[in-house]
């Protein structure tokens, strides 16, 4: 064990100075030397986060987990690898397993991933919640459950605790999103209007913007705001025609210029499609977190993997 050790640490130390091959080198020898829950957990990460490679991680994990390691180190990135693979199944029965010997947020927002792909609003709202911090990302995705859930007076007495101060802010037009999903237009266009300096503009977000205050009976400011963002596309369009720059081939240009175009058409149609009944839907998507699951990392104080 003290000589696989040793590789380890060797090999962590020309990882961190950009020696990868030698570094890579190393994890397998390790795996060589002693095929245990450390050597065939980090050389999976080795191919999980620096070759991206998932297939070859796989096997290498699932032989880890048959030893029933007290560590949750491979569990957690097995199922990592299968939320990364839309592989909704295989990831609950992982982090399930994770959640009962290590339960982090990271491991909650991952599992709760999994239960939403599932169609499990339940577990996905429980898991969301038990993966969050105030105002983040995964509270975000835990109030979308309940709106789906028809929880709304929970979902809005949650929601109006958001704030801009907390260090995992989602973001204001996340928030406004939520609003619009839980039919508070009010609540909803003083968000979108609190991020119309710092985002860019998408159709996406606009389209709904634009709901709300067709909803709140303010055609003026709907017509303000699709004006604006259509002069805006026609000047984008101005200046790349006049770009000069070497690093911007023909078809780079003409491709930038159509989905421009196609944008410019999305919000010239836009309050016409909403008076006929259209409701831009929401652009609601979950995502994989994750943390280091290296054996022996001292960066992020990981021990060696001890039997």
């Amino acid at each position: 064990m003290r000589i696989n050790n040793n590789l380890n640490q060797r090999a962590i130390e020309l990882l961190e100075e950009n020696r990868f091959d030698e570094s890579l080198k190393l994890f397998h020898e390790a795996v060589k030397s002693s095929r245990d829950v450390q050597s065939l957990n980090n050389l999976a990460w080795i191919y999980c986060y620096e070759e991206d490679d998932d297939s070859k991680a796989i096997p290498l994990l699932k032989e880890a987990i048959k030893m029933q390691p007290h560590s949750h180190f491979p569990y957690n990135m097995l199922g990592e690898v299968y939320v990364r693979r839309e592989k909704w199944e295989e990831a609950r029965n992982v982090l399930q397993k994770v959640v009962s010997i290590h339960p982090t947020k990271t491991a909650f927002y991952n599992l709760a991933t999994a239960y939403y792909k599932l169609g499990k609003l339940e577990a996905a709202a429980d898991s969301f919640l038990r993966g969050s911090e105030p105002s983040d990302l995964s509270l975000y995705s835990h109030i979308k459950c309940l709106a789906e859930l028809g929880r709304k007076e929970e979902a809005f007495q949650k929601l109006s605790q958001f704030s801009e101060e907390d260090d995992h802010f989602v973001g204001e037009i996340d928030v406004a999103d939520l609003y619009v999903e839980l039919g508070d237009y009010k609540m909803a266009i003083y968000w979108f209007s609190k991020g119309w300096e710092t985002y860019a503009k998408d159709p996406t977000w606009l389209g709904r913007y634009i709901f709300a205050l067709l909803k709140a009976d303010d055609l003026p400011s709907a017509l303000d705001i699709q004006q604006e963002v259509i002069k805006e596309i026609e000047e984008r369009i101005a200046e790349t025609n006049d770009d000069c720059d070497e690093e911007w081939t023909p078809a780079e240009k003409e491709d930038y210029i159509r989905e421009l175009t196609n944008h410019q058409r999305e919000y010239a149609q836009i309050i016409d499609k909403i008076h006929s009944g259209y409701t831009p839907p929401m652009d609601f998507s979950t995502s994989v977190l994750h943390e280091c699951y290296l054996f022996g990392c001292d960066q992020h104080n990981n021990p060696e993997y001890t039997k």
